[in-house]
């Protein structure tokens, strides 16, 4: 990286990753910030300060500034009132997704402007490319593609991507804890963090009982019926459920079944085999271009349905401000409403929309 005096404000959650971003920007001579966000109120009550403490430590370390914002009700009205909301709607959504849009890089990153930084950094594994004259910056996947996030990241726009720095996507994780531990830093070791912050044991089902009882909502038992319209089963209320799964769904049929369709209205699941789980393509709504300002039509791209898919050829077969409709090369198992569909082209990520329906 080059030399630079810009001051850089770098979202730190007290992990490993940031730390090493933090330490990489200084070696660059930025004037470096750390900032942190509270963000949700966690099952443990020391649980939301300690992440700070811990970034505070590790600014000490560094001699940098630490400054916390407390985003716990945004969050909470953008992420996790989404988050319901989406379940309740008989879709999945990706909850970070929407967080790096509206928290991260909005609320948390608006903060570090208006305090005087000049760039936004994170502990992301992904890559950019700086816009030409007159043209537009690019998210690339990251070197190390079992690390990549830029799946996460399909929803920034040209502004974001404009104030933003990627400082470990050229680097593996063990390169990073081996910069961490040659720099002693306390967060050297430290461990994953789990799939959903705001999730501590993983456990969406718990969370969302918890969450709907909080809001005085009830969803009753209803029927599970296959996709030939046979009632089957019992299921415990269908926002327990997602497009694809196959454990718990307590039916005996004698061979592999999974969910192949929710409906919210008649609180009914659709279970079926796994050929009657796949779609030749699917249309998508709220399209964020990043590569260009519109695809093409029958432009070929690599398509990644969820966040730890590796992608598969598809084209766009329509494509305009509201969606786009696209179709696979080869059907693909489990296309989920509420889940984020991204467009590659080779590294590049092209943009992506959230999955509103699978195409049979």
């Amino acid at each position: 990286m080059a030399a630079h005096e810009q001051r850089v404000a770098v979202a730190m959650s007290g992990g490993v990753d940031s730390s090493v971003a933090a330490l990489l920007l200084l070696e660059a001579n930025y004037e470096v910030l750390g900032i942190t966000m509270l963000h949700f109120d966690a099952d443990s009550e020391d649980t939301a300060p300690s992440a700070a403490e811990e970034a505070a430590m590790i600014c000490r370390h560094l001699g940098i500034p630490h400054q916390v914002v407390d985003l716990r009700d945004r969050f909470r009205k953008s992420v996790i009132d989404g988050f319901v909301a989406e379940y309740l709607a008989g879709r999945t959504p990706n909850p970070c997704v929407l967080c790096n849009l509206t928290i991260k890089w909005g609320a948390l990153c608006k903060f570090a402007l208006e305090s005087g930084a000049d760039l936004f950094a994170t502990g992301h594994y992904a890559r950019l490319v700086p816009a030409p004259p007159g043209g537009r910056h690019l998210l690339r996947r990251a070197a190390n593609l079992d690390k990549d996030q830029s799946y996460a990241l399909w929803r920034l726009t040209q502004e974001q991507l404009a104030r933003t720095l990627f400082p470990l996507g050229d680097l593996t994780k063990s390169e990073v804890r081996a910069i961490a531990t040659a720099h002693g830093l306390p967060a050297a070791h430290k461990t994953e963090s789990q799939e959903i912050c705001f999730i501590h044991d993983d456990n969406y089902q718990r969370f969302l009982a918890e969450e709907l009882e909080q809001r005085g909502i009830t969803i009753a038992e209803g029927e599970i019926i296959t996709v030939e319209g046979k009632r089957v089963g019992r299921h415990r209320g269908y926002p327990y459920y997602t497009i694809g799964q196959r454990k718990g769904l307590g039916v005996a049929m004698g061979h592999p079944v999974f969910v192949t369709a929710i409906d919210p209205a008649a609180n009914r699941i659709t279970i079926g085999q796994k050929e009657q789980l796949m779609a030749t393509g699917l249309q998508a709504q709220n399209p964020n271009w990043i590569a260009e300002a519109e695809p093409r039509r029958g432009e070929p791209v690599e398509a990644r349905i969820r966040y730890k898919d590796p992608g598969y050829p598809a084209l766009i077969e329509e494509a305009g401000p509201e969606g786009f409709t696209l179709r696979f090369l080869e059907p693909r198992p489990a296309v989920t409403p509420g889940q984020s569909v991204v467009l590659y082209r080779g590294e590049i990520v092209l943009g992506g929309g959230i999955i509103t329906r699978a195409l049979s």
